[in-house]
């Protein structure tokens, strides 16, 4: 087998990023997977990131957070998470500040959240917005 780069293999057929093929669902559902993986392993929480300004809180990270789990994932580097803080996983992840800042900010948590608690969390996230769209969907059409 040939090793060949994006740029050549684009001259010879579409090449899409894997972020266009997982939907924000399936990541969401995978990073969740991968903390369940590990249910009794302790992950840093970030602290009071709802204090910082947007700069900062985007810039946050703690080592072994629940978003450092989602950046050691191969799967989900390649779909396009490109390193493990706070700005980048709302970003990834399609998430809003309130549910990131449910997911991983200590005020919540504590110092460090168990891996199963953080799958949970991050899952309560798919169904709140499950609800929303099925609630929204009955009350307006």
């Amino acid at each position: 087998m040939k090793h060949q780069t994006r740029s050549q293999l684009q001259t010879i057929a579409e090449v899409e990023p894997l972020s266009t093929i997982m939907t924000r669902q399936q990541r969401i559902e995978r990073w969740a997977k991968l903390l369940d993986e590990h249910p009794e392993r302790r992950l840093g929480a970030l602290t009071e990131t709802e204090h910082l300004k947007w700069q900062a809180r985007d810039a946050a990270r703690s080592e072994g957070s629940p978003i450092t789990v989602a950046f050691e994932d191969p799967v989900l580097r390649v779909a396009g998470l490109k390193d493990d803080t706070y700005g980048e996983a709302k970003r990834f992840f399609e998430l809003s500040d309130w549910e990131l800042h449910d997911i991983v900010c200590s005020c919540h948590v504590g110092t460090t959240i168990r891996g199963q608690w953080a799958a949970a969390r991050v899952r309560r996230v798919i169904a709140e917005n499950s609800f929303l769209k099925w609630f929204r969907e009955k009350m307006w059409h």
